[in-house]
């Protein structure tokens, strides 16, 4: 397939982040695949969570794997011509030994990979800091002390190695931390110390040329996309591909957010609308 950022150039009728049955996503492979028909998608991502050496519930298992990359096969031959599928995963990065770039996710009939943050080291071992913010606010005291500037650093930190390291086509909400860590210490996106966080993440990002999604899935209930609004700007002026998915868990969720997604990009690239032919 061509790279999804190349994609993203022609139409912006894609979709390359989602999930289904395999991890936590809320419905069948098959059902999803019909709602991105239905809403005029011209190229479906399915991006399961990987599986990870740990226990985690929103995970896809090792066993799963070789019946998930059979389905969407099995898909891409019944609805030919209507739809571009794709089998992808969204890897979580835990380190070196587990990571887009580790040879188990290499030696996979992937179509394209997102490389994604959600779990972050403690003493009791990885945690996952990306639910909502009930749960995470729990484990902030439970696991870490209540650190968030442990928590916030060393999600970056595990983020720049996991880019290093390479293994993976895109980088997924790359900001994500910013969420939950915001809600828990307000205004801490404005430190000075945060910022230049994202000014060196900023920076491995453009030198490695990774595209970045803008992820919209929480748009609409948090007012927010990942990366932050504020951070676009550097990425914008740099040329950094960067492809607009929606992240849907659920068939009503399709398209959830991309439209001001796109409609941003296309206003700091100082793209008028009205000139664009594939909608």
């Amino acid at each position: 397939m061509k790279r999804p950022a190349d994609i993203a150039r022609t139409t912006t009728r894609y979709n390359f982040h989602s999930h289904t049955q395999w991890c936590d996503g809320k419905a069948p492979i098959a059902e999803m695949t019909l709602a991105a028909i239905n809403a005029g998608m011209e190229h479906w991502g399915f991006t399961p969570h990987s599986p990870v050496p740990i226990q985690s519930s929103c995970n896809m298992s090792l066993e799963s794997v070789p019946e998930y990359l059979a389905e969407v096969k099995r898909l891409q031959e019944l609805y030919a011509g209507r739809i571009h599928l794709y089998a992808a995963m969204e890897i979580d990065y835990l380190g070196p030994e587990w990571g887009p770039a580790s040879d188990y996710f290499r030696g996979l009939a992937l179509d394209y990979s997102i490389g994604s943050v959600h779990f972050v080291p403690s003493d009791s071992g990885y945690v996952d800091v990306d639910g909502r913010f009930p749960s995470f606010r729990e484990k902030m005291h439970t696991y870490f002390h209540d650190d968030i500037r442990y928590v916030v650093d060393t999600f970056y930190d595990q983020s720049e190695r996991m880019i290093l390291e390479g293994g993976f086509d895109i980088i997924g909400h790359f900001d994500k931390i910013g969420h939950n860590a915001s809600m828990f210490k307000p205004g801490i996106e404005d430190e000075a110390w945060y910022r230049a966080r994202i000014d060196s993440l900023t920076d491995l990002i453009i030198d490695r040329g990774i595209t970045v999604e803008i992820n919209t899935k929480i748009h609409e209930t948090a007012e927010r996309i990942f990366p932050s609004h504020r951070w676009l700007d550097r990425l914008i002026a740099a040329n950094v591909p960067i492809v607009v998915n929606s992240d849907a868990h659920v068939p009503d969720k399709i398209d959830s957010g991309r439209k001001h997604g796109i409609e941003l990009i296309n206003r700091l690239n100082n793209i008028d609308p009205t000139t664009l032919t594939c909608q």
